[in-house]
């Protein structure tokens, strides 16, 4: 366990934890809660728990940091048994987030996100510091938060200072119940992006509890399906789950659009784009359209002066166009080089080209994807797990950690 000291200078990064054959009784009670589990879970990696509602999910994750305490079996955290720790030494150097967030009513956002460290006896001028830097980190302007008052902050905000005072501290744990679960489909579809950002940046361990799969596949590096006093149904990563549930009761968690969900777990940027011809609104629309029947295009992008698109034109009515600053179609849909080929097919099937257009963060033009690209990767998808021994690439997603 990483000790106070540490977190005065140094960045911290995630530890192992281990979990040994840890049991959880509650009095009154014949079965066991938690029943013998053993997990291993990898340094600055996200593991998430997934399993239905009374599975004993919650209990395993708050063992870890003693909010709830084994009835036997050993947990460690960098090698070190938690119970000879002292209970709020240890939580003090776990970030926990729970559902609805869990913020303080009558504290300012700056005074949540400063809990911790003021407990730690952090000088006020770095809790400052820290806030402002915490609140910047999950996507919050301090000058216009730090002074409100959680009832004064949508659903999907106090998400995020809930996040921020986890990571306050810096700790090298995270533990996450529900954190999402009481928030609109697309609002937590934004803070589980939030998440997979801050955790590429971060590199923490992230002890992660959910119900919803989708979820699970979307934010985990590791999955342990987990069933009655949590035993481990499976234990991989997504991509080995989607591809092999170990058995009945896992494939019923997965359901039937497996090869859906892998769609998840690639990003636009790792296919091969396409590139259609582009034209800055500015160029003379004669000078496209002999570029456009050259490359033989049916559609073609307008782009605007800092490359940026604009409107799909089609790629026969360009030499009638008196200028390229009006006609065609908006520009809609569009997806980054960050975003999953499950969000690039949600863009797509807006468009009547059955293409939608990538760009970069900046918002720049960096190519197209269309169905028949994720129709292509799904069947490498097929093929690779119908024969796990060929050498044929299909992205980052296969190597058994994410980036």
């Amino acid at each position: 366990m990483t000790t106070p000291a540490a977190h005065e200078t140094d960045a911290v990064s995630g530890v192992p934890i281990t979990l040994d054959d840890v049991t959880k009784i509650y009095p009154g009670q014949e079965r066991p809660a938690v029943d013998h589990v053993s997990l291993e879970l990898p340094a600055g990696r996200t593991t998430v728990f997934v399993g239905p509602s009374g599975c004993g999910k919650t209990t395993t994750m708050r063992m870890i940091n003693r909010l709830i305490e084994p009835s036997s079996g050993t947990i460690t955290i960098d090698g070190q048994d938690n119970r000879t720790l002292d209970a709020d030494t240890l939580r003090r150097h776990i970030g926990y987030a729970i559902q609805a967030s869990g913020l303080f009513p009558h504290m300012t956002v700056a005074q949540n996100v400063g809990t911790v460290p003021r407990l730690l006896k952090w000088r006020k001028s770095r809790i400052s510091d820290r806030v402002d830097q915490m609140l910047e980190l999950v996507g919050l302007d301090p000058a216009d938060y730090r002074d409100r008052y959680p009832a004064q902050l949508s659903g999907g905000q106090q998400q995020r200072v809930g996040v921020a005072r986890a990571l306050a501290a810096d700790p090298p744990v995270l533990l996450m119940d529900e954190p999402f679960g009481a928030v609109d489909p697309i609002t937590r579809a934004s803070l589980q992006d939030e998440l997979i950002r801050l955790q590429e940046e971060l590199h923490k361990t992230i002890v992660f509890v959910t119900h919803d799969f989708n979820e699970a596949v979307r934010l985990g590096d590791r999955i342990a399906v987990l069933g009655p006093g949590s035993s481990v149904l499976q234990f991989d990563t997504p991509e080995a789950i989607l591809a092999n549930p170990a058995d009945e009761t896992v494939a019923g968690f997965i359901g039937d659009d497996a090869a859906l969900k892998t769609l998840t777990l690639r990003r636009v940027g790792d296919v091969d784009l396409g590139r259609a011809t582009t034209a800055r609104e500015s160029e003379a629309p004669a000078d496209f359209a002999a570029r456009v029947r050259g490359a033989d295009d049916e559609w073609a992008v307008v782009l605007d002066d800092s490359g940026r698109p604009l409107r799909w034109v089609r790629g026969d009515l360009v030499a009638g166009m008196p200028d390229l600053r009006s006609g065609g179609q908006p520009v809609t849909g569009t997806v980054t080089v960050d975003s999953t080929l499950q969000e690039a097919l949600d863009g797509l099937l807006s468009t009547a080209s059955a293409t939608t257009v990538v760009v970069d963060r900046s918002g720049a033009y960096r190519g197209t994807i269309g169905i028949d690209d994720l129709v292509a990767e799904l069947r490498r998808i097929h093929h690779h797990h119908n024969d796990p021994g060929s050498s044929e690439p299909t992205g980052p997603a296969d190597t058994v950690e994410r980036s």
